[in-house]
C-alpha cells in the first residue's frame, strides 16, 4: 500500500511539474491595420471635396463602395487621407495610428494613365522618407483613368528599420483603385 501511495504521489508531482513548466503560447499579434474606409480629401482654392472607399465586411464579402474621383484639369490640390476601421464601435481612426508609426508606413499613389494625375506625398517620417497621409495632386489633362492607393506596412525587422522609400518592402495594409475623371 505504501508503494502504491508513493507511486501515486510521484505521478501527481510529475504531472504538476510538467503542467507548471509548460511555456505560455505567445498570443498572435496583428501586424497590419484593419482598414474598412479610406477618405481622400482634395482641397483647391479653399474648397474641399471628399472621395471614399468603403468595405465594411472586408475582402470576399459584399463589393466595396468606391466614389469616382472627379477633378478639374490643370489644377493643384492638397490631399489629406483619413483611414478608418468602421468594423468596431466606436470607430477606430487608424490615421492616428499610422501617423504615430509613420516610420513604418508608406503610401504609394499610381495614376493610370500617368498623363492624368500626379500625386506626391508632402509629409515625411523621422528619417526623411515619404509617408503620404498628406500629398499634393496635380491634374494634367482631361480624361479618365484610375488612381491606385496602396498602404505599405514596413515595420522594423530584428529591431532595425527597413523603410527606405521603396515600395517593395514589408506587407500591404490596403490596395484600392479609384476611378478618376478629369473634366
Amino acid at each position: 500500500m505504501k508503494s502504491m501511495k508513493k507511486t501515486f504521489l510521484m505521478a501527481l508531482l510529475a504531472t504538476s511539474f510538467v503542467v507548471g513548466c509548460k511555456k505560455d503560447e505567445p498570443s498572435p499579434t496583428e501586424d497590419n491595420e484593419l482598414i474598412t474606409t479610406i477618405r481622400l480629401k482634395f482641397t483647391e482654392s479653399g474648397t474641399t471635396t471628399s472621395f471614399t472607399f468603403k468595405d465594411l465586411d472586408g475582402v470576399g464579402g459584399k463589393a466595396p463602395v468606391i466614389d469616382k474621383i472627379s477633378l478639374k484639369p490643370n489644377k493643384t490640390y492638397m490631399v489629406a487621407l483619413e483611414i478608418l476601421d468602421e468594423s468596431k464601435m466606436p470607430i477606430v481612426n487608424t490615421t492616428d495610428d499610422i501617423q504615430s508609426k509613420k516610420d513604418e508606413h508608406l503610401f504609394e499613389f499610381v495614376s493610370t494613365p500617368t498623363t492624368l494625375l500626379v500625386v506626391t506625398p508632402t509629409d515625411k517620417d523621422s528619417r526623411g522618407f515619404n509617408v503620404g497621409l498628406a500629398a499634393s495632386a496635380t491634374t494634367i489633362n482631361a480624361g479618365t483613368g484610375k488612381l491606385q492607393v496602396v498602404l505599405h506596412h514596413q515595420p522594423p525587422v530584428g529591431g532595425k528599420p527597413i523603410k527606405n522609400g521603396s515600395f517593395t518592402l514589408g506587407s500591404t495594409d490596403v490596395d484600392v483603385s479609384f476611378e478618376v475623371e478629369i473634366k
